[in-house]
């Protein structure tokens, strides 16, 4: 497959070098001077570094960033499904499990007039919560039906290839498959020991730092694009005292 492939474009440049042959070839038999030729093969051979300049560079590099637009905006998609569908219930389920589960509200819950200063902070304090959610504090059983329920939704989530351009929420993702698993492989989740309660925790750690701070980053994204539904999540958002979809 690769020989094919050389294969062609060594034909291709051959094709490409005969045809500008005859070109100048046809140029000298009808005009008969030489000099004249050299002058104009000159003046195309200075322009080729320009024309490539602009060729792959700038117009690739204007390709590039179309294309990437056009990524981010599918992958947005991705997220929103997400936090519909597990995201926003599974920040409210696992903030009951913190201590200073105020404080991370305090920090978290996005208001109307927030600007970009305020996303840049909460995106700070989410990236930095050291804190570990308390399981005892958390219906481990209703998080375990609810994400075992959504299982074939986060695979489904992998499997998009847009996914992988964006590190940040596919290790999300797995934190998040890695959680169902975990719950899923232990028969029950009653009368655990101290030890397996302290690696729940960590795994509940790790999500919620990833989930916060993709939060954050969607919440912003929605501002900046669609106020509507930025409307809808400040009203809703599990950081809220009171959540509620009705407009006060």
């Amino acid at each position: 497959m690769i020989m094919k492939r050389y294969s062609y474009f060594i034909t291709l440049a051959a094709i490409f070098f005969a045809v500008s042959g005859l070109v100048y070839l046809i140029h000298y038999l009808i005009f008969r001077d030489l000099e004249h030729i050299f002058i104009f093969m000159g003046s195309d051979l200075g322009f080729v570094f320009l024309e490539v300049f602009l060729v792959v560079i700038v117009i690739e590099r204007i390709i590039a960033q179309r294309e990437k637009r056009g990524m981010l905006s599918k992958l947005n998609m991705v997220v929103g499904a997400f936090f519909s569908e597990v995201g926003t219930k599974l920040l409210g389920s696992l903030l009951s499990g913190f201590e200073k589960r105020e404080k991370i509200s305090q920090h978290l819950a996005v208001s109307q007039d927030w600007d970009h200063s305020d996303f840049k902070k909460a995106m700070a304090f989410a990236l930095t919560i050291e804190d570990k959610p308390n399981c005892t504090n958390i219906d481990l059983n209703e998080l375990k039906a609810f994400l075992v329920q959504k299982r074939s939704f986060l695979l489904r989530l992998l499997e998009n290839p847009n996914v992988l351009e964006q590190e940040r929420f596919s290790d999300l993702l797995w934190a998040v498959f890695h959680l169902a698993e975990e719950f899923e492989v232990r028969a029950s989740l009653e009368d655990l020991p101290q030890s397996d309660l302290a690696h729940i925790n960590g795994d509940m750690q790790r999500v919620y730092g990833y989930l916060a701070a993709e939060w954050i980053a969607y919440v912003e994204h929605l501002k900046d694009k669609y106020p509507f539904l930025f409307s809808l999540v400040v009203r809703t958002n599990p950081f809220r005292e009171h959540p509620s979809p009705v407009v006060t």
